[in-house]
């Protein structure tokens, strides 16, 4: 018998095949599993399972295992090194996802693991395909050295390059620390579960040993911190599938890439629906409250809309959601919240928002009721000038349809800011109530007749005697129509017909910025 002989048949090699394929699959075994349940979390098989369509998942590099030596590593070498990667689909539309798995090395980050990541994200970008990473690690491997750093190194470099050419979502299912934490903050949308996610590039301790504050880690980095506080997160979930249901939601609404259209439904909801309700939501007094998710949802499909950032800067509601089937991106004053003012974190929130929107080809539609930028030496001082700036940049540079509605009052800076005709949008629709000037009639009489009101023998008189006129030359409905800064004055119940129309009108918009490598925003 020759050695050729001696070689393993097809037979026998598919079932060491089959033996190692179901190794890779289980794991570190059923006990690592019940550990991961018990802190209260899915493992990543799980979470992939949840993710993507049933039975859709296609896994690559699942027999990767890593070539590093020392600190007993080389005995220690399981398939997968720590994190799955493939694709699948969402609703029958292609999606990549890499998932850490927390049972092998605490889902920590090392050579291999890093290259499988690239290799996907690589694959992403070029089958122009959203990219979604479930993240439940421990940081960089500590035994591999540098060797870690580089391959965080690579996934920011990739997360750089995929921006605003593929959708990327990161989804919090447990700590991120320290460098690994720029991952997902450069990523479109951030979601974290309450509990079980942390984020912070210090953790505790160190932040304790540095300057003597004590702080868990849910404090100094969990899902409430980041939804609220601090606007890294997009939206925060009491449990991981809900979490994971929203994503799919959200992937629903986004197209594969930059040169797709998002993906478009049929729709029941008649486009000549006029919106009864809408006369009552908003109150004729500029000073009194409502809430803005109301006219939203009588405008929108069905009244269904998927709000970004719902928890950070509520002075300001920015959300994707459908006009005839359409998928817009709608930024709204909250006169709820702040009674609806721009500020620094106000401004932020939109800036990034529209900027994606443009990047993806999502329209705009703007909803105005600002009473102006937020005044006070705070402000002032952090920078509202640069921070509104932004705002006002990303607009002013976005390149999809933008059609304004101001809903009532509109003062000031924040008026041209919030998508004004002055800055680039195609349309600008109000309603019979709008109210636009450099400021409230209150403080226009003020200034202008400080004077005249001062010598007067009744200044209360004077002064309203000079709100009135003030009012009734400069911030009548109709004085911004007249001069063409508002396209036409509408009947808020044709606010949905009005929109749907013009954004058909204008989904062939073309329109090109200047030849220049990149603009320089305000950061």
């Amino acid at each position: 018998m020759t050695v050729l002989d001696q070689r393993p048949d097809a037979h026998t090699r598919l079932g060491e095949l089959e033996r190692l394929r179901a190794r890779a699959l289980e794991g570190p075994g059923p006990e690592a599993a019940e550990r991961q349940h018990a802190r209260g979390k899915l493992t990543a098989r799980e979470r992939v399972a949840l993710l993507l369509d049933e039975d859709s998942f296609t896994e690559i590099e699942s027999l990767r295992r890593h070539r590093a030596t020392g600190f007993g590593l080389e005995h220690k070498r399981p398939y997968g090194d720590g994190v799955i990667t493939g694709w699948g689909t969402v609703e029958g539309r292609t999606v990549f996802v890499y998932a850490h798995d927390f049972r092998i090395f605490g889902g920590a980050l090392g050579e291999a693991h890093a290259e499988k990541i690239h290799k996907l994200m690589d694959l992403a970008a070029a089958a122009g395909a959203p990219l979604v990473s479930l993240n439940d690690g421990a940081g960089a491997r500590i035994q591999e050295g540098v060797s870690a750093l580089a391959g965080y190194g690579g996934i920011f470099r990739r997360n750089v390059a995929a921006s605003g050419v593929i959708p990327q979502i990161s989804v919090m299912l447990g700590p991120c620390a320290g460098g690994a934490a720029y991952s997902p903050a450069l990523t479109d949308f951030v979601f974290m579960v309450r509990g079980i996610s942390q984020m912070f590039i210090t953790g505790p301790d160190v932040v304790q040993a540095v300057t003597g504050e004590k702080v868990s880690q849910n404090g100094l980095g969990g899902a409430d911190v980041h939804a609220r506080l601090s606007g890294v997160a997009s939206a925060a979930y009491d449990d991981e599938e809900s979490c994971l249901l929203d994503v799919r939601h959200l992937l629903s609404l986004l197209p594969a890439n930059n040169h797709e259209t998002p993906p478009a439904l049929a729709c029941d909801d008649p486009a000549d629906r006029r919106c009864e309700a809408l006369l009552d939501l908003v109150p004729a007094d500029p000073g009194r409250a409502y809430d803005m998710r109301r006219v939203i949802e009588e405008i929108v499909d069905d009244g269904d809309f998927f709000e970004v950032h719902s928890g950070w800067a509520g002075n300001l509601v920015c959300a994707l959601a459908r006009l005839d089937g359409q998928v817009v991106g709608i930024v709204a004053n909250q006169p709820s919240a702040v009674a609806g003012v721009l500020n620094i974190e106000a401004s932020e929130k939109g800036a990034r928002f529209v900027q994606f929107c443009d990047a993806f080809s999502i329209p705009l539609v703007t909803l105005v009721d600002v009473p102006g930028f937020l005044p006070g030496v705070d402000q002032e001082h952090e920078g509202i000038i640069r921070h509104g700036a932004k705002l006002l940049y990303a607009y002013c540079n976005a390149t999809v349809p933008r059609v304004q509605v101001i809903v009532r009052k509109a003062y000031g800076g924040a008026y041209i800011v919030m998508d004004s005709r002055s800055i680039g949008a195609d349309l600008s629709f109000a309603w019979p109530s709008n109210e636009i000037a450099v400021m409230g009639a209150e403080g226009a009489a003020n200034v202008i007749f400080r004077r005249e009101i001062a010598a007067a023998e009744d200044p209360e008189a004077a002064r309203a005697q000079r709100v009135k006129e003030y009012e009734s030359e400069l911030m009548h409905p109709y004085y911004a129509a007249e001069r063409g800064l508002v396209d036409e004055v509408i009947d808020p119940r044709d606010t949905r017909t009005v929109l749907i129309r013009a954004l058909a009108m204008l989904r062939g918009k073309h329109a090109d910025l200047p030849a220049r490598k990149h603009g320089n925003p305000p950061v």
